[in-house]
């Protein structure tokens, strides 16, 4: 059964700590492009047979590789675990392990042996938009994941890079960035501007809409 109750959405920091994925079919190699995605630089892959697809990351030094099965306890000893195995005994034993050490633990289709839940997801540079079910739909969540991502092209990267740019040269000026009419800058048609390629319009914009407010 799905895992009960409200669950609480985290973005995770995992350059420099070791995951482990426990599985070397399609969807651990699925997983690990993901962890990749996510700035994991420390990803050790458990199976006795993985992908084209995981070799060449081995080759090119995006992971480690070693083939050979699951050995319990090892989860624990790791900062994250995904498990995307065929064999639910040892998606089980791998929970089992990682919960036993505090460590959290996803395993791929099987919320029943998660600690967390993976979200579907579409990334445009910085920004990361995040669909989820709680693990009741996976699919449900790729579907409207799939739905919306046309909705964001390249210029929401650039939307992001404009107001995280000004608000750094407030910040330098001393000035807080609080109170400001960040919003109603959103709303003026920022992104229309963006996606016409017209940036110092936008960046002009900005600062009138953000010069405005009164905080």
């Amino acid at each position: 059964m799905p895992v009960d109750g409200p669950q609480y959405p985290a973005n995770l920091v995992l350059a420099g700590r070791s995951v482990l994925v426990v599985g070397g079919g399609p969807v651990a190699t699925s997983k690990v492009e993901g962890l990749l995605d996510g700035g994991a630089d420390r990803i050790l892959v458990v199976a006795p047979d993985v992908t084209d697809d995981l070799a060449t990351l081995e080759r090119e030094g995006f992971v480690a590789i070693e083939r050979r099965p699951y050995a319990s306890p090892e989860a624990g000893d790791h900062r994250l675990v995904v498990t995307a195995t065929s064999d639910r005994e040892v998606n089980h034993q791998v929970f089992l392990d990682a919960d036993a050490a505090g460590v959290w633990v996803n395993s791929a289709d099987d919320p029943v042996n998660c600690t967390f839940t993976l979200p579907a997801r579409v990334r445009r540079g910085t920004l990361l938009v995040t669909v989820a079910t709680g693990g009741h739909s996976p699919a449900l969540s790729t579907w409207l994941r799939r739905r919306f991502e046309a909705e964001f092209g390249p210029e929401y990267d650039a939307l992001v890079e404009l107001l995280s740019a000004e608000r750094e040269h407030i910040k330098a000026q001393g000035r807080s960035t609080e109170g400001l009419k960040w919003q109603e800058a959103l709303d003026a048609g920022l992104l229309d501007l963006l996606r016409a390629d017209r940036r110092t319009e936008a960046l002009e914009l900005l600062r009138s809409c953000l010069s405005s407010s009164s905080g």
